[in-house]
């Protein structure tokens, strides 16, 4: 886990952007187009570098804690979820894409839909562990 900057200048700007990025993160709960996992995960380094209580607060969150754990200890997905990942995405994308009139608005969100897609492609996929493994086939 990273430590806060010395600076708390520095310390306040990370707060403030991890703030900002939570907040969108939380609005892309209900709004397709705002990718939440990725600004969860940012809001989370930006904390870890200006806050560590409130670093500790959104790993020990019991909706995003998992997220953020998961990603800090492999940096990598879990199986089955990449695929979920581009469906979803192309799904969101096509339908606002669709519901927009404007030309420019339209081409702005295929550019962003396709820089969330190759970051998507881009992210490793991890092996389950035993524990994992013998859990997955357990479960209904």
């Amino acid at each position: 886990m990273a430590r806060p900057h010395p600076s708390p200048w520095v310390r306040r700007l990370f707060i403030g952007l991890g703030l900002a990025t939570l907040a969108l993160a939380v609005l892309g709960i209900f709004l397709p187009i705002l990718p939440t996992t990725p600004l969860v995960l940012l809001a989370a380094a930006f904390f870890a570098r200006g806050s560590a209580r409130l670093h500790h607060y959104l790993l020990h969150h019991k909706i995003f804690g998992p997220i953020i754990q998961d990603w800090e200890e492999h940096r990598s997905m879990p199986p089955g979820i990449k695929p979920w990942a581009f469906t979803l995405l192309v799904i969101s994308f096509s339908a606002s894409i669709y519901a927009v009139d404007s030309l420019p608005v339209r081409l702005g969100l295929a550019a962003l839909g396709l820089v969330l897609a190759l970051f998507l492609w881009r992210v490793p996929v991890r092996a389950l562990t035993p524990e994992e493994d013998a859990c997955r086939e357990s479960s209904p």
